[in-house]
């Protein structure tokens, strides 16, 4: 069985207690995926002192030459690509192809602030005093804790490490414990491309003893978390009561309006492909379609012709969809189709375990489509985090707006309409902080802010692009009178 360590201070290291966990892979449990220390809180503080130790050292470093490291690491990644990516699919279960995209996004993020590094450093501005230069310096904010989710184990880790360690900050990563062999594969990618020892540093093991420690430890300026909003809320509200700066994203329950002018089967395939990539396991996957009464019945049936087209299979036999990644998260879709169905709503198609002799071992579930859904059921209401996607009927465009925000979410939301008036307008009054106009809601360019609104977010500091950048930087301002 593959054995993976903790990474603290430039070494490959178990945990004190000597325990350890399993990783499986969820299309065929009995293929172990490795095995992973669980780690204490006393780990995680060596961990928490090896970056601090290493940190002053690494602002120091010119931040060309901290790019240099993250582009050597890019490369290292990028012709590792297919090995990454089958390993991503054997742990998460995502479908080989979107293995490889999210392996390829991850390349594509630390060859984006590898670049980022050369505009660094701050701005002059015009003084109002006549032998004044008056400037602003950039500077990292220390430490960084970043606790990541399972859904996304490769890209999002990469999008909050590369603008932290450009940045100049030290960093202590904890990967879901779902899905923490990838993380440990960039690991080994900054650390062959030369990463001072101590700069970064990743344990595995439970959000009690890893997160919670790194959400509380004094040494900890700043804590990045995406994941559930349960937790999430937990995390924000003990380190902001430490002082530290947080950034949070969430959950979410996000709608594709569809407007009368649409194109009903691209509508489909863009809320098919939103609701069920990723077997649904996204923060951005739509869960609810709100579809204009004078198109509803034709786009149930486009809706369900494209899920009931949808294979199943193991990620690794290029598949369209894969499993869930664990068993409770498989049955937590099970109890939500029953949910619906009690409510009311008509259950098109899908919601089972499919029966084919390569789903008997799997977390297997088919795509999920319901019609007849009522703002006020829980399956338009919670999120489910599975394949299931509930149609929603409005009568006007204003109607289908006050549906889509009918929620306390507000992460992604997309229109399909032929109107751009409707477009223009749709994108001035949804509640979402990322606003799609004939797109899924899936999918997000690597460059430009991501976040959402309401329980989807803090609200604090955006992910990604500039505002990444801005979250790990803080700065003075400088008079010198000369």
């Amino acid at each position: 069985m593959p054995v993976f360590n903790n990474y603290c201070n430039g070494k490959w290291t178990g945990s004190e207690s000597g325990e350890t966990f399993e990783v499986r892979n969820p299309a065929d449990p009995d293929d172990v995926i490795g095995e992973f220390p669980s780690s204490t809180a006393d780990d995680t503080r060596d961990a928490v002192d090896a970056a601090v130790a290493a940190q002053a050292a690494w602002e120091d470093t010119p931040a060309p030459d901290r790019g240099a490291i993250l582009r050597r690491a890019a490369s290292r990644l990028e012709s590792r690509s297919d090995e990454v990516a089958e390993l991503l699919a054997r742990e998460e279960g995502k479908a080989l192809p979107e293995a490889t995209g999210e392996v390829g996004r991850a390349v594509g993020i630390l060859y984006y602030f590898a670049e980022k590094a050369l505009d660094l450093g701050g701005e002059v501005k015009a003084s109002s005093s006549q032998d004044t230069r008056l400037e602003t310096k950039t500077e990292p904010l220390g430490t960084v804790g970043l606790i990541t989710p399972w859904n996304y184990p490769i890209a999002i880790p990469t999008w909050k490490l590369a603008p932290a360690l450009v940045t100049g900050n030290t960093v202590v990563l904890k990967p879901a414990s779902r899905a923490p062999a990838v993380a440990h594969e960039v690991a080994k990618c900054l650390d062959e491309a030369g990463l001072p020892d101590g700069v970064l540093n990743v344990i595995t093991g439970s959000g009690s003893e890893v997160g919670g420690t790194l959400t509380t430890h004094d040494d900890i300026d700043a804590i990045s978390f995406t994941g559930s909003t349960v937790v999430g809320q937990q995390v924000g509200e003990t380190a902001a009561a430490d002082g530290k700066r947080i950034q949070l994203e969430m959950g979410g329950k996000n709608p594709t309006v569809v407007m009368p002018s649409a194109d009903v089967s691209t509508a489909a395939e863009i809320v098919s492909d939103g609701a069920f990539g990723g077997t649904g396991q996204a923060c951005t996957a739509a869960s609810r379609a709100i579809v204009h009464e004078d198109v509803y019945d034709e786009f149930v049936d486009e809706l369900v012709a494209a899920a009931e087209d949808i294979s199943i299979g193991p990620a690794l036999d290029v598949y369209d969809m894969g499993p869930h990644v664990s068993k409770s998260e498989l049955e937590g879709t099970l109890d939500y189709v029953d949910v619906g169905v009690s409510e009311g709503a008509t259950l098109e198609t899908g919601g089972s375990v499919p029966e084919a002799p390569r789903h008997e071992s799997g977390y297997f579930v088919e795509p999920t489509v319901f019609s007849d859904v009522s703002s006020e059921m829980r399956i338009a209401q919670e999120e489910i985090f599975g394949p299931v996607v509930g149609v929603i009927p409005a009568s006007s465009y204003e109607e289908a707006v006050t549906l889509a925000n009918d929620t306390k979410y507000g992460l992604s939301a997309s229109i399909v309409t032929q109107d751009l008036s409707e477009a223009h307008q749709f994108a001035d009054d949804v509640e979402a902080g990322v606003v799609k106009v004939n797109e899924k809601t899936t999918g997000l360019e690597l460059h430009v802010p991501f976040g959402g609104m309401k329980s989807s977010s803090s609200e604090t500091w955006r992910e990604q692009g500039d505002a990444g950048l801005d979250f790990f930087t803080t700065s003075k301002t400088v008079y010198l009178n000369y």
